[in-house]
């Protein structure tokens, strides 16, 4: 079928979504639209059989529901209706949740329902449970309904009969407001439901800032609000029978004129730092197993000789100080008496590359790019050149730009069947981008394809990225860890693995003898100096524009559909 997606943003559900329709043989134009008009001239542009509305705050006029099934994809369970659905569900300690696919009427949200689907709703924020349980229950949900389109032309459901949700107004400031006396559970709930968009709301030595990442602390405890602990940027915070370790803050007031560190989510120990004089560092190693919950972003665990590396990084973004604290525990992990080393990532995302805040927030932002891409491309090389151990990129979750090149970097990349990938860099202004790509790309896909994939800006599922050859397998999302150990397993007997290490070797130096390894970095890093040095401002004006867009998306009046 010709089928329209109508998108305010065309964020990780709606790739996702992209990726399964295309697989299954549908003709897509996607567009990204604010009002009735853009909507109006896409569905008169491209005549499509159905318009799907996969992540949409906007109305879609009569205009065109008149003419058109327009399918729209609500975060909430059938009868929900409103901006905030996730939000509430949270705030209420819903114990299910779900999808619903619904056709649009003048009501928004209240036409006839022609899929839904329930999941549990675990313990997680609000952008964690978007990108995992709803986004895969959409998925089912699009496809059944897409299906009942194709044979039955109507929906299927007795709206009443199924409808078990209400209206719910959107969620604004005051519905989340308590005070750090309560219990660390019910704070956990309240930030929970505002993160990503739009934050909660708060007072930290006095001074207020919307907060994100808040993880359970098990062990300090102090007076409500007081700061008790800091972590790798993160701050620990007391509440009223506990604590909490917050990562991440937006600061709109309290900064000097023209601080470029205002209203972009950071690090909060980087919006604190006056506050924080006193306040004591309590680092934890990767290896360390603490017998009580806390935050440890970055965890090295051992099952039999492979050794597994998380990282769980905000958003999947690694600024230069991220990265010394990544290729410090790839170092100490590589020394670990193991035969393989599984890079993991995070659970949201593997891993996006330049953290585009912390270098917007810095005061030279083209000095930041280019130290953060020098770091980068450190933990590559180090990767690449890893000759003692198999290397293993395990993608648990999306990837794009500069990360999928790091995955590349390892010996042999699996992903989750609902990874998405965008490996091309040039949508951020004309990036061109480094991480040693022009080696690693064509040496898994070929010339053409590594040109394909960066040239056309699209993302590309796991099922593709394995058929063409830029992974080499795909697990299964709920037994990955299991299945990748039985494909790991056959790797790590002595003979098997000694074989592999030789044939390693013989490739690098192989590889090494055409072109030295060290010249691609060379090569991409004068495109790079022209992109973060040059005239030609593109790229600060897309990076600008992005981070600036997110800050304005995380207002107060911020809509959460992505």
């Amino acid at each position: 079928m010709r089928i329209l997606f109508l998108c305010s943003r065309h964020n990780g559900l709606s790739q996702r979504a992209q990726v399964l329709l295309e697989e299954l043989g549908h003709h897509l134009d996607i567009v990204e639209v604010v009002h009735g008009a853009q909507m109006e001239a896409a569905a008169e542009r491209f005549r499509p059989d159905v318009i799907l509305a996969p992540m949409l705050t906007a109305r879609i006029p009569a205009s065109i529901w008149r003419h058109y099934v327009c399918l729209v994809v609500h975060p909430g369970i059938p009868g929900d209706r409103g901006p905030s659905a996730l939000d509430w569900a949270i705030l209420d300690g819903k114990r299910s949740w779900g999808v619903t696919v619904l056709e649009a009427r003048d009501e928004l949200d209240g036409g006839p329902i022609w899929a839904y689907r329930e999941y549990p709703l675990r313990d997680a924020s609000k952008s964690a449970i978007y990108r995992s349980e709803t986004t895969q229950a959409a998925m089912l949900a699009i496809q059944e309904a897409l299906e009942r389109f194709q044979s039955e032309h109507r929906p299927p459901f007795d709206t009443d009969a199924v409808t078990n949700g209400s209206e719910r107004p959107l969620c604004r400031q005051a519905d989340r407001q308590i005070d750090w006396s309560a219990s660390s559970e019910r704070v956990l709930r309240h930030i929970r439901s505002a993160d990503s968009a739009p934050g909660w709301k708060a007072a930290l030595a006095g001074i207020e800032m919307y907060l994100y990442g808040a993880h359970r602390e098990g062990h300090l405890r102090g007076q409500p609000g007081e700061l008790l602990a800091t972590r790798d940027g993160a701050v620990c915070v007391a509440c009223g029978d506990g604590a909490i370790w917050i990562t991440h803050a937006r600061r709109r007031r309290g900064l000097r004129a023209g601080d470029p560190r205002h209203n972009i989510k950071l690090p909060i120990a980087d919006l604190l730092r006056e506050q924080l004089a006193g306040v004591p560092e309590l680092p934890i190693a990767a290896a360390m197993q603490p017998s009580l919950p806390t935050w440890q972003p970055i965890r090295y665990r051992e099952h039999g000789d492979t050794g597994y590396l998380y990282f769980d990084i905000l958003n999947g973004a690694m600024s230069s100080a991220v990265l010394q604290r990544l290729l410090a525990a790839y170092r100490a992990a590589r020394a670990r008496p193991t035969r393989t080393l599984v890079l993991c990532g995070g659970e949201e995302f593997w891993c996006n590359g330049l953290d585009l805040n912390a270098i917007e927030a810095a005061p030279d932002p083209a000095q930041a790019s280019w130290e953060n891409i020098l770091a980068m491309n450190a933990w590559v090389r180090e990767i690449v050149l890893t000759d003692d151990k198999r290397t293993v990129a395990w993608l648990r979750g999306n990837a794009g730009a500069g990360g999928v090149m790091l995955a590349l970097a390892a010996d042999c990349v699996y992903a989750n069947e609902s990874v998405v990938l965008n490996p091309h860099y040039k949508g951020m202004g004309g990036l061109y981008g480094s991480e040693y790509w022009t080696y690693l790309l064509p040496r898994r896909v070929g010339e053409a394809t590594a040109r394909l994939l960066t040239e056309s800006l699209q993302p590309i599922g796991a099922a593709r990225a394995q058929r063409i050859g830029l992974i080499d397998g795909v697990v299964a999302d709920g037994r990955a860890l299991v299945a990748l150990d039985e494909i790991l397993a056959p790797g790590n007997r002595t003979d098997t693995w000694v074989l592999a290490l030789k044939a390693k070797a013989a490739r690098r130096q192989e590889d090494e003898s055409r072109k030295p390894l060290e010249r691609f970095a060379e090569e991409e890093l004068v495109a790079m100096r022209r992109n973060f040095f040059g005239p030609d401002p593109s790229y600060h004006v897309a990076r600008r524009s992005f981070v600036r867009k997110q800050a304005a998306m995380n207002g107060d009046m911020a809509v959460e559909r992505a």
